[in-house]
């Protein structure tokens, strides 16, 4: 079967799987055993089917573990989870797809997943789960228009916000509606910085440490609204730039209204951006849902912020309509389930799934273990960063979505354009900006070429 290949998966998976390094052992597997029938609820269905749940996060394997012995011991439904070892998810799912006993419940991460992995993914349309969703943006759809896997969890980036230097410079949240509003505070706090001892945004660091922000972060957004436009689902041979003046719109911003000279951007790290935020210097600060811990928490740094100071706000950049815009949310953590399954089998495992994010017990486990996830009986995360994006989309704002996985051969595409606009930050002008046109448009097309071969 082509579904045996292993370089394939090996491509469809790998991105998904950067963040679950690990050693290569054998994948951890346990049964829930199912507990004596004096313990099962009362009103138990009777166990039919069963489950088999191939997880890709090591790091989740315990809470999926204690979940599924919960779960089999309220139902008496069995479920088995095995975890793949860090890295290894590709090889996991080949050699176990294979077995007669196969994975009910699989990963499939992205759209070339999809492609690989077509025929064993359920239409999902009709559902249980599928209706429990707040949000579509993260499942994955077929050319028929089915439903074929479900994003269970995402992570966001925005523009993080310090709600007290916002209100201590006489501004409030509720001013900053789009591009116009937020410049027009942005400038009034820049041109206030002496006196209020703040300045509007951290510094738009180009520095390696920093650059990904901006070449991957903040261009998502004119990539974003070209592929919404033109109806881009996979990644295209060549863009437009049709929206590049409202990424010049906002970079302009970044390094105007900045207590940091455009000069210095070069060599202007990471941490120094996330100090001058953290230590009060300033009241914006471009980053994502990962940086909470180390605003609040995390021990090594100088300061920790009062998690009820802050807040996330969408990349303003002049769009119309963009008032109605929510956070840049992504996610390749998807649910598939095997459409070759008995129909026992695929029963069990949609009511085992339409537990894990309706229960109690279950939707406690995915916020621990995963902030966010977008269903109805979402539990609130601890990070409000999360929890700005849950609003978002509870209000009927649109999310935008992760374009930039698109990028071809993604690092030399990123160097190109961070070269010109460290180019255009030096020295702005319309000269120097047609350069970072051309490192996007020009650079894409050039990239892609190579990564055809």
């Amino acid at each position: 079967m082509k579904k045996l290949i292993a370089m394939l998966l090996a491509l469809v998976m790998v991105l998904g799987l950067a963040a679950c390094g690990g050693k290569t052992e054998a994948p951890a597997e346990t049964k829930a055993a199912a507990a004596p029938a004096e313990t099962q609820a009362a009103d138990a269905p009777a166990a039919a089917g069963r489950v088999y749940y191939l997880n890709f996060k090591p790091e989740a394997d315990a809470a999926w573990q204690e979940l599924a012995a919960i779960y089999t011991a309220q139902t008496g439904v069995e479920v088995k989870v095995v975890t793949a070892a860090g890295g290894n998810y590709s090889d996991t799912l080949n050699a176990e797809m294979a077995k007669s006993d196969a994975p009910t419940l699989f990963q499939c991460g992205n759209a070339q997943g999809l492609a690989d992995w077509n025929d064993y993914c359920l239409d999902f349309t009709g559902t249980k789960v599928l209706d429990e969703m707040t949000t579509s943006d993260f499942n994955l759809v077929d050319d028929t228009g089915a439903v074929k896997c479900i994003g269970y969890c995402y992570e966001a980036f925005g523009i993080i916000v310090n709600k007290a230097l916002l209100e201590k410079a006489g501004h409030s949240l509720d001013e900053i509606k789009d591009f116009a509003s937020l410049k027009a505070v942005a400038d009034d706090i820049h041109a206030r910085a002496a006196e209020l001892g703040f300045d509007a945004f951290s510094a738009a660091g180009l520095d390696g440490s920093s650059s990904w922000r901006f070449s991957g972060h903040l261009a998502n957004m004119p990539l974003y609204y070209e592929f919404r436009d033109d109806g881009v689902t996979k990644q295209p041979a060549t863009i437009t730039g049709a929206y590049l003046d409202n990424f010049r719109n906002i970079w302009d911003l970044y390094i105007t209204d900045s207590a940091t000279p455009a000069a210095s951007l070069a060599t202007s790290t990471g941490d120094m951006s996330e100090a001058e935020f953290g230590e009060g210097k300033a009241v914006f600060y471009q980053n994502g849902t990962w940086e909470f811990a180390n605003l609040v928490t995390d021990d090594t740094k100088n300061f920790h912020m009062n998690p009820d100071d802050l807040a996330m706000i969408p990349i303003y950049c002049g769009v119309d309509g963009e008032e109605k815009a929510g956070l840049a949310c992504g996610t390749e953590n998807c649910w598939a389930v095997n459409a070759k399954a008995s129909q026992e089998d695929i029963d069990a495992t949609l009511d085992f799934i339409y537990w894990v994010v309706t229960s109690d017990e279950g939707t406690k486990m995915m916020a621990e273990q995963f902030g966010p996830i977008p269903f109805k009986n979402a539990k609130e995360s601890e990070n409000v960063f999360f929890n700005d994006a849950n609003a978002y989309m509870a209000n009927g704002n649109y999310t935008v979505t992760w374009a930039f996985n698109h990028t071809p051969n993604v690092d030399s595409w990123r160097a190109t354009v961070v070269t010109a606009l460290n180019d255009y930050s030096v020295a702005p002008s319309d000269a120097t900006w047609a350069k970072v046109v051309e490192a996007f448009v020009d650079g894409w097309a050039y990239e892609y070429n190579m990564a055809q071969g």
